[in-house]
């Protein structure tokens, strides 16, 4: 049930953003907002797909579903907490590979105790954790196109002419 709660809105990976930023030395203000830039984005998508699917949660529609979470409101599919998991893991093993392992690891767990306090089914999870995963390939793309511009070598554009000679 704790996994369940810390992976609220993508919070846990908010915060282990910065965290992990100044554990590799990496700049703290671009992995934080990297971080819950991927994160958020993979949450809003969550809820637009939630609205348009409007898939019942299992407590809804299986009468011996007990849950273990009372209060869950909203469509089952996909699951928010298993998108932000893999959205803010992902995005955060790009930007500190060494951590790849334990940053799935625990996003798989916060995803699976979805299934286990009874609010989701499995699929809601696997959907929403492939949400995520893309979420975190888009902003690895990003990042590696600017971190390719900026070391083209190219020149910068200052505006001013060419130097008189």
């Amino acid at each position: 049930m704790a996994l369940s709660a810390v992976g609220f809105a993508g919070l846990l990976w908010i915060a282990l953003g910065p965290l992990l930023a100044i554990l590799a030395r990496r700049p703290l203000v671009l992995t934080s907002a990297l971080t819950a830039a991927c994160v958020w984005s993979a949450d809003l998508t969550t809820l637009l797909v939630k609205s348009l699917v409007d898939r019942p949660r299992p407590f809804r529609d299986l009468p011996e579903a007990d849950p273990l979470l009372r209060g869950v409101v909203g469509s089952s599919f996909p699951s928010g907490h298993a998108a932000t998991s893999f959205a803010g893991a992902l995005v955060l093993a790009y930007l500190v590979r060494r951590w790849l392992v334990g940053l799935v690891a625990l996003a798989a767990l916060v995803a699976a105790s979805r299934v286990y306090v009874g609010v989701h089914y499995p699929l809601d999870v696997l959907g929403g954790a492939a949400l995520g995963a893309l979420y975190a390939g888009a902003f690895a793309l990003l990042i590696k196109a600017r971190a390719r511009r900026r070391t083209s070598g190219a020149p910068l554009r200052s505006g001013a002419g060419p130097p008189a000679g």
